[in-house]
């Protein structure tokens, strides 16, 4: 056993006060409780050994990636407990917990200046390119997670939990996109037991360029690339709901203080979405969503900051 085996066979929780009635149940997948308390284990587990299989990575090279914090504090998990290096490209747009959990797990930071502190197209292009021309050194295996198809298959083991978890019951799927892989994955698995199972991808309202609108700087982190992502599909996908940050900040302090689910603004973007699907399909239908991450990772930010 090693910490890899940690990862995944989360726990799943029926909301209850946030669900107004009348509505369809709303079932919340705990994703926070593998080790980095973040989803994105599964997706780094997957890359990094598929990487391993193929010859892209060998022992003694260094993995390079850009990342809001999330992808990258799991890829620092999966290197340090196989011994490779890491250099992560990053910025001050994220929130500080997330910095310093990639630096404690042995990552080395390249920060790049934000506008603000805002998440934008500009931003994350900028980041893309850093860590290209790190890619370009000798021994260096860059994760590229928005073009990267190994992401995917990452997640098909939480979709086959969530048919499990739910036994088959699940009607609608409801999940944000930032590279798209999750919900792609989670996807190809609940389509193929459940062809009518409706998926429903979440973005920020200020930035709803998957609905075709132009790109804006937001706050929900570690969605919302600015750009429609290389791996997205529409073909997947019933709807497209536009969740503003305010109205996710908001929703993750409900979640916190009114179910004890302690998670990230993607996370109480995931709900306010999740609500209104509920509401679409009514009593008797079941409804699930992610709670990505914990909460301790914006600890600092003003989703949970005190005065």
């Amino acid at each position: 056993m090693s910490i890899l085996d940690a990862i995944g066979n989360t726990s799943m929780v029926r909301l209850g006060k946030v669900v107004q009635a009348g509505s369809a149940s709303i079932l919340a997948k705990l994703e926070w409780e593998s080790p980095t308390g973040s989803m994105k284990d599964r997706m780094a587990q997957t890359v990094i050994e598929r990487a391993e299989r193929d010859g892209r990575l060998r022992p003694g090279d260094t993995v390079v990636e850009y990342t809001g914090g999330s992808t990258g504090t799991s890829l620092a998990l999966v290197c340090a407990a196989k011994g490779y290096r890491i250099r992560i490209v990053t910025s001050d747009a994220f929130s500080r917990e997330k910095l310093d959990h990639m630096a404690a797990l042995g990552a080395e930071l390249t920060l790049v200046p934000s506008e603000g502190g805002l998440t934008t197209r500009k931003l994350m292009l900028d980041m893309i390119e850093v860590a290209r021309r790190m890619s370009l050194e000798p021994r260096t295996y860059w994760i590229n997670q928005l073009q990267n198809l190994d992401t995917i298959p990452g997640y098909h083991p939480l979709g086959e939990e969530i048919w499990s978890q739910t036994g088959g019951t699940i009607d609608a799927f409801v999940h944000s996109v930032g590279t798209a892989a999750s919900l792609r994955g989670v996807a190809a698995v609940l389509k193929e037991h459940k062809p009518s199972v409706g998926i429903f991808a979440v973005e920020p309202a200020e930035s709803s360029v998957l609905r075709g609108g132009p790109a804006g700087p937001h706050k929900i982190e570690g969605v919302g690339v600015g750009f429609i992502p290389p791996l997205w599909d529409a073909a997947v996908v019933d709807d497209i709901l536009p969740v503003s940050t305010k109205d996710a900040k908001d929703m993750a302090r409900r979640l916190a203080r009114e179910e004890g689910l302690f998670a990230g603004t993607s996370s109480g973007a995931n709900v306010v979405a999740a609500l209104r699907i509920a509401e679409r399909l009514g009593p008797g239908a079941t409804v699930v969503t992610l709670m990505v991450d914990s909460g301790l990772k914006y600890l600092s930010t003003d989703v949970y900051r005190r005065g």
